[in-house]
């Protein structure tokens, strides 16, 4: 399945989406992955990375809050205890990931472990890194959920990208095959037949802050 809608353009969308009200029981609890220590940016943690006069780690909790997504865990490793004091994240878990360093596999593992037992259905992972991905697009991954063994991707132009929603009957799975910086990239390969791909190349820009050239994307 796949999406399209002209509403926004990628610059304005993430100002522009409404903030939705919780859903009483909302399925789909949004989990974001912010535990790198940028290590391609000098050992910089992108969770600390400064856009628009804030922490990275808080346009992407709000992007999920916004976006309908309730609990919002938030993975955290490379500096922790300072993105704890210097980032505003109302309502979210934190999750501590001492095996950070492992890659995104861990903060994967932590993050579905830590959403075991709050009822969700599904969850929305999203990467701290990728802040042209706003409320947007979470709000259309969100809405294409179906059950708990949903599996739906964002695409842009037709390839695979984030956020990507992960059905709780699922998790187990996943779980055991991420290792290292592979998080969901084999498993979803191994069920890409099964993945139901959403559109948000009009509303968002799946950009990544991994070199100090991708810097130039910060405001």
């Amino acid at each position: 399945m796949r999406e399209t809608h002209d509403i926004a353009t990628p610059d304005t969308a993430q100002d522009k989406a409404p903030h939705r009200a919780p859903d009483p029981d909302p399925p789909v609890a949004g989990l974001l992955l912010a535990a790198g220590g940028g290590r391609r940016l000098g050992g910089r943690p992108k969770a600390l990375l400064t856009h628009h006069g804030r922490p990275l780690v808080e346009h992407a909790a709000r992007a999920l809050r916004d976006g309908g997504c309730a609990p919002v865990h938030v993975v955290l490793g490379a500096a922790a205890p300072e993105v704890r004091e210097r980032a505003v994240l109302p309502d979210a878990v934190l999750v501590d990931n001492p095996e950070w360093a492992d890659g995104m596999g861990s903060s994967l593992r932590a993050g579905l472990a830590s959403l075991a037992g709050t009822g969700a259905r599904a969850a929305l992972v999203l990467l701290v890194d990728q802040p042209g991905i706003g409320a947007a697009a979470a709000a259309r991954i969100v809405a294409a959920y179906r059950d708990p063994g949903s599996l739906v991707s964002a695409a842009y132009g037709g390839r695979r990208g984030h956020p990507v929603l992960l059905g709780a009957d699922r998790w187990a799975e996943i779980a055991a095959d991420a290792t290292g910086d592979r998080g969901a990239r084999a498993y979803l390969k191994a069920h890409e037949p099964e993945i139901v791909l959403v559109e948000c190349g009009d509303v968002a820009r799946p950009y990544d802050i991994d070199t100090e050239e991708d810097l130039s994307h910060l405001a």
